[in-house]
C-alpha cells in the first residue's frame, strides 16, 4: 500500500496503514502524531504541520497528501 492510498482510505472512513502513515478512517497520523481527523458531520479535516509549524519532511509530505483530499486544512491548536 502507498501513502496517497492511506489518505485515500481516511477520506473514504476505511482503516489503512503503510509503514509511517495510519487511519483506522476517523483519524489520520503520520508517524504517533495525528495530522487529520473527522468532525461530528463528516467533514475532514487536516491538520497543517507545514512551515511555521514544520515537524519534519515526511510529515510535511504526509500532510500533503491529506490535505489533497481533506475538506479543509487549519494549522494546529494546543487544545487537540
Amino acid at each position: 500500500m502507498r501513502n496517497c492510498q492511506v489518505a485515500a482510505a481516511w477520506a473514504a472512513g476505511r482503516t489503512a496503514s503503510t509503514q509511517h502513515m495510519t487511519t483506522d478512517g476517523d483519524r489520520l497520523w503520520s508517524y504517533n502524531l495525528v495530522i487529520g481527523f473527522t468532525e461530528d458531520d463528516g467533514s475532514k479535516v487536516a491538520i497543517d504541520y507545514t512551515a511555521p509549524h514544520f515537524v519534519s519532511m515526511t510529515t510535511s509530505c504526509h500532510v500533503g497528501l491529506a490535505k489533497r483530499v481533506a475538506d479543509w486544512a487549519e494549522p494546529p491548536r494546543k487544545d487537540r
